[in-house]
């Protein structure tokens, strides 16, 4: 029999209380404007606004073939919030060129398909709290086709942008290998954008991408055949945990191992497949094993994602449940030390989401 909650007794409005009333109002009305900022990129609002100068709401209508009456309720509510700039005297409305790459632009600073995914996360809210009471975790198989399109997107620009352009770069023995061509895995590796853009920029080099989730596999070989490098890349349904089969000169691993069942386990298989002269190439999340150096709008993210999707997705299979701040630098350099590697190296790299290592044998 469940007891009866006493009634809590209505307090004092304090000026703490205030404050604190209106910090919450902010953070509530930013999930609102998250939530319009995703129906202006699937609406196409957005990409009609960028570089198009001022416009009214009548013209943003014809332009996306939408209602008048939404779209001047849309751009109040983006104006409202500073999104796009609003001329009083002629109506019209203006996405400043700064807010272009990150609201309509598929670049490295890119947020529409965060947005995407961020939306998709809320269809498993219900799943989520019936783990809070039980215990356990959420399979893959419940996670909307919003959240994997969303998370591809947004990494879309990382791995198009980022790593040709800044991450390689900065692995000057890893560029070499992949120069005379090198046999490269990628454990974990999704809808495949990573291996896609790597075997485009190192044609000579041979990609296989492993992951347990069967319908990013099948995305990835489509997106391979669409890229035309099939021949050189293909994509497998595995479970690394009992063994990657094969043996490679390059083996990376992007935003995988915190979300890992045993991401001990995995590290040690990484460790077996990689070749004596091998590098392993890990890109992770930028968080501290310290709490207190967590906090702020990042930290408070990470540890939102991490029940709704990573922490728990690893607990689904019995797994560690590292989430997604678990595997931070202290613990990386100590697991990796267990699985066998012998030097961690952290890559200067400027992301405030990720740090990126460079893991020898």
């Amino acid at each position: 029999m469940t007891a009866a909650v006493k009634p809590v007794a209505a307090q004092a409005i304090t000026p703490e209380v205030e404050a604190f009333a209106g910090r919450v109002m902010g953070d509530t009305s930013a999930w609102m404007v998250t939530t319009m900022a995703m129906l202006g990129d699937r609406l196409g609002l957005w990409r009609a606004l960028a570089g198009s100068g001022a416009l009214t709401s009548a013209e943003l209508a014809v332009r996306t073939g939408t209602s008048e009456r939404y779209v001047r309720e849309w751009l109040s509510s983006m104006a409202a919030h500073g999104y796009v700039d609003h001329d009083a005297h002629t109506g019209r409305f203006t996405l400043p060129a700064a807010h272009v790459p990150v609201l309509a632009e598929a670049g490295p600073a890119y947020f529409g398909g965060l947005h995407q995914a961020l939306f998709g996360l809320t269809g498993v809210l219900g799943q989520v709290a019936g783990a809070f009471r039980d215990g356990g975790g959420l399979p893959l198989s419940a996670y909307p086709q919003d959240w994997w399109q969303g998370l591809e997107r947004f990494t879309n620009g990382w791995f198009d942008h980022l790593l040709p352009g800044v991450w390689l770069p900065a692995l000057p023995e890893v560029h070499a290998a992949l120069e005379r061509g090198a046999d490269v895995a990628d454990v974990g590796c999704g809808r495949g954008r990573a291996l896609i853009r790597l075997a485009q920029a190192y044609p000579a080099g041979r990609y296989t991408g492993f992951d347990i989730h069967p319908e990013s596999v099948a995305a990835a070989r489509a997106a391979a055949r669409e890229a035309g490098v099939a021949d050189r890349v293909r994509f497998e349904v595995c479970d690394v945990s009992a063994g990657i089969p094969g043996s490679y000169d390059v083996i990376t691993t992007f935003d995988v191992i915190h979300d890992a069942a045993d991401p001990l386990g995995m590290l040690r298989v990484i460790r077996t497949a990689l070749r004596p002269d091998g590098r392993y190439v890990c890109l992770d999340i930028n968080a501290s094993h310290h709490l207190p150096d967590n906090t702020g709008p990042l930290g408070a993210y990470f540890y939102g994602v991490s029940i709704l999707y990573c922490m728990s997705t690893s607990l689904a299979q019995h797994g560690a449940g590292l989430g997604t701040c678990g595997f931070n630098e202290h613990t990386a350099r100590r697991l990796c030390a267990e699985a066998g590697f012998g030097t961690v190296t952290r890559v200067d790299i400027d992301n405030p989401f990720n740090i990126l290592y460079e893991i020898t044998v």
